[in-house]
């Protein structure tokens, strides 16, 4: 026994002195930070008052979807060429270049192809336009506003994005600047278009301007995300899945098997379920290391951020100059699962809340997840609510896993984004449009009440209550450079 000691200590001695500090920051993740609050938040009770205001859906606030132009729109009967697009990005920032594609064909009086969604450089996804969104749909949708086609003619079969890696190409267009305005395409793609009948743009996230366009431009910007972007149906599927299990979870008696799950799905209520919130909780390694914010993990963890920035940024992150107190007072440190869960429970969300987790990978792992479930035991995700073989077509796939996040989220009765972000904006003006309840939390504010030790939970709750009263799904009228797919009112809205 005493050999066997030994040997089982050295091999522990061999495995953690050589551990990296990501293992160990792992490790060390705390489950609660904010112990005083998270105590009394475990012990909260919320009245039945409180829980229906909570759940109540928005009132009408006097606007209405409007995304079809009062001029007639028609497609030219001579096309001017095909344009061609690279996104590169994750899910969300490629659906917003997709809107824009449209909308810089029709500007060029050109014919679109298909946009190629470039692999994601973080999460190696190789996942086509064809295989997230119903190209059908997306054609047929737009059919009277500009042509598309899935793929290019036989005589432009060359253009392909291996064709523009190697060389130097005349139908390449690198030179789009950020926001460009409909005029710098007429002067400098329309050649382009006359010389070769076809143009390749690459890059082309964020290179349309959303400001001084025509009205018709702007509504079909808001046309195609709002009406001809459709999930493929097995995402849709998958999703309406979720949702049923959601609405209706299985009893005790129906948790006997374990095919309890594809069994509930089955059923056909009669009546509306309960309802559900999906958090989209966004707190992987490569935020919290450009936060430089202070997470609890100490020194292993700290010095595993730090050198993660120094790989990935060269160090070069301004949040860098200033002290953890600074940032969070600044609301620039993101939220982590146990900082969300006070939220929410301040908001008064129960324990009995049926709440959806939407997030990839957590940084820190189970063990900070465990500081949100303690709050919210009903919590679930995709890997709960479904089985592994209903989960095959999207298993390693971030874009089709966020797709189906996406989906979710615009069939919950409340969603909470706990970071800016790409599905933070395109959520919160998906969810605008539709005039449906959706929390975006005052980080600077929580910044601040994180930092106060002494803080109690009565005072913690009637400071995050006040604090969150317009941030609950009201109507904000977009303002000179921010974008219409985050707020959609007034370009794609109308007064009713």
């Amino acid at each position: 026994m005493a050999g066997l000691f030994v040997v089982l200590l050295t091999v522990y001695f061999i495995t953690f002195s050589h551990a990296s500090p990501t293992i160990l920051s792992d490790l060390n993740a705390p489950k609660f930070r904010h112990s005083r609050l998270a105590k009394s938040a475990i012990q909260r009770q919320t009245s039945n008052e409180e829980v229906s205001q909570l759940w109540t859906p928005l009132e009408h606030q006097g606007w209405k979807p409007c995304s079809e132009s009062d001029a007639a729109s028609t497609v030219p009967e001579k096309s001017e060429g095909y344009v061609q697009v690279f996104l590169d990005g994750g899910l969300n920032q490629q659906r917003m270049g997709i809107c824009d594609a449209v909308v810089v064909a029709k500007i060029l009086n050109a014919t679109l192809v298909i946009p190629q969604l470039e692999v994601n450089p973080v999460w190696q996804d190789s996942s086509s336009f064809e295989d997230i969104f119903d190209v059908d749909h997306f054609i047929n949708a737009l059919k009277d506003d500009v042509a598309i086609v899935k793929e290019l003619p036989d005589e432009f079969s060359w253009s392909t994005r291996e064709y523009y890696g190697v060389a130097i190409r005349p139908t390449r267009i690198k030179t789009a600047p950020v926001h460009a305005s409909a005029n710098w395409y007429l002067e400098n793609v329309s050649p382009v278009l006359q010389s070769y009948g076809i143009a390749a743009i690459a890059p082309f996230s964020h290179r349309l301007t959303f400001d001084n366009m025509p009205k018709y431009l702007q509504h079909l910007r808001c046309k195609v995300n709002f009406q001809a972007l459709a999930f493929v149906p097995h995402i849709r599927q998958l999703g309406d899945a979720l949702i049923t299990r959601l609405r209706f979870p299985p009893s005790e008696d129906n948790m006997v098997s374990n095919n309890y799950l594809r069994e509930v799905t089955d059923l056909k209520p009669k009546q509306g379920g309960g309802k559900f919130a999906v958090l989209h909780l966004r707190f992987d390694k490569d935020m919290a290391a450009h936060s430089a914010c202070d997470f609890g993990g100490g020194k292993a963890e700290n010095l595993a951020l730090a050198k993660y920035r120094q790989v990935i940024w060269g160090g070069r992150v301004i949040n860098s100059q200033f002290t953890d107190e600074e940032l969070r007072s600044q609301g620039r440190c993101p939220l982590t699962p146990e900082e969300v869960g006070l939220l929410l429970a301040a908001l008064g969300f129960d324990n009995n809340t049926r709440l959806y987790l939407a997030s990839h990978k957590v940084y820190g792992g189970e063990r900070r997840v465990s500081a949100l479930r303690s709050l919210f035991p009903l919590m679930e995700d995709k890997k709960s609510l479904a089985s592994s073989e209903e989960r095959a077509l999207i298993k390693g796939k971030a874009s089709l896993l966020a797709a189906v996040d996406y989906y979710v989220g615009m069939h919950s009765d409340i969603f909470v984004s706990a970071s800016p972000g790409n599905m933070h904006n395109a959520m919160v003006g998906h969810r605008t449009y539709n005039n449906m309840k959706t929390i975006r939390p005052n980080m600077a504010l929580l910044g601040q009440l994180f930092l106060n030790k002494t803080l109690t939970w009565p005072e913690f709750q009637e400071s995050v209550i006040e604090g969150h009263q317009n941030r609950q799904g009201q109507i904000r009228l977009r303002k000179p450079k921010q974008s219409l797919y985050t707020y959609p009112a007034p370009d794609c809205m109308c007064q009713a």
